[in-house]
This record gives C-alpha cells, structure tokens and sequence, in this order.
C-alpha cells in the first residue's frame, strides 16, 4: 500500500511538472509569436499625395531669400519644426544623415523653423550639426498658410517637378525615409 501511494504521488508530481512545462512553453511561444507581429518602429509613415507645392519665400539662417521654386529639378523634404519640440529634436539627426547621403543625388532637406526666434535656431542648428538649409518663419507663413499643418513636425517631399508627392505627421524613421523617400530620389 504504501509503495502504491508513493508511486502514485510520483505520478502527481510528474503529471504536475509535465502540466507547468507546457504552459510555459505554451507562453513562451505566445510571447514570440505576439512579438514578432509588432511593429519595433513606432515613427510615422508618409501618405502619399499628389498637388502642386505651394509658393512660398523665406529667409534663411544665412540672411538671404529662398524659395521653395528655386529647388525645381531637386528633391525637396521640406520639414516644419520647432526647436521646443522633442519629435522634431529627434528626428533632426535622422534627417542629417539622410541629407549627406543623398544629397549628391539631387536631394536636400529645407527645415523650415516655426517661429521661435533666430538666436535659438542658431543654437539649435549648432547643436545638432545641421547642415541642410534652414529657414526661418517667424510669421508662420509656412504652417499656417502654405502647407497649413496643424502640427509639429509636419514633413512633405517636393519631387523634381514641383508636385507634393508625400506627407507625414510626426517624426520618422530612417528605415521609412528608406522606404518611400528614395525611390522618388531615384526617379529621373
């Protein structure tokens, strides 16, 4: 009798331990699975869009007069900002690299500062080491009346013929400035 209830506490205890394997096993395969479907990048992702870029003129970091149509033939991401706002401080360094990387290709990033005054952009421009032209709107005549964005940061690409081709809301990835910027780059 009592090699009987040892063998069937054994049991128990084996059946027991077979029971909490499984579920483990079974919540680490869930845990991947439920991973491996999520996306890891969380920056906006580009509508696609089709008109015509609006007319607009400012002055830039470098004291002169720029205009968006002075870019015809290029690739523009034209990105409104702000120095006060930490999406647009986060993708600042982003749009750098991807700046020098493509810039012999006809590509150029016009950042375009939504008010704040000229002392901080130089400060900031400084600080991150940009070297893309800077443009200063101290009237919000970019956000307000040429793109009418409503938010900060608001990107739009300009393709080679002067039509707004892509827009997004937020700060973006290099892998989505990859994805849907370069092959208009490549556009010839």
């Amino acid at each position: 009798m009592r090699i009987r209830r040892g063998f069937i506490g054994l049991l128990l205890a084996a059946l027991g331990l077979t029971i909490l394997i499984g579920i483990g096993l079974y919540l680490w395969t869930a845990q991947r699975a439920a991973a491996a479907v999520q996306p890891t990048d969380f920056s906006a992702i580009p509508a696609r869009v089709l008109y015509r870029a609006p007319t607009i003129s400012l002055t830039g970091l470098d004291e002169a007069g720029h205009a968006l149509h002075d870019y015809r033939g290029q690739v523009v991401l034209v990105n409104l900002w702000a120095t006060w706002c930490p999406p647009c401080q986060a993708e600042m360094p982003l749009l750098q690299q991807y700046y020098e990387k493509h810039e012999a290709e006809g590509f150029t990033v016009i950042a375009i500062e939504d008010g704040e005054p000229e002392s901080d952009v130089r400060s900031f421009v400084q600080q991150y080491g940009l070297t893309f032209p800077v443009w200063l709107d101290p009237a919000h005549e970019a956000t307000d009346h040429a793109f009418k964005a409503m938010n900060l940061p608001t990107s739009y690409v300009v393709d080679r013929a002067g039509q707004v081709r892509l827009t997004w809301l937020g700060a973006i990835s290099q892998a989505n400035l990859e994805k849907y910027v370069t092959p208009l780059i490549r556009e010839k």
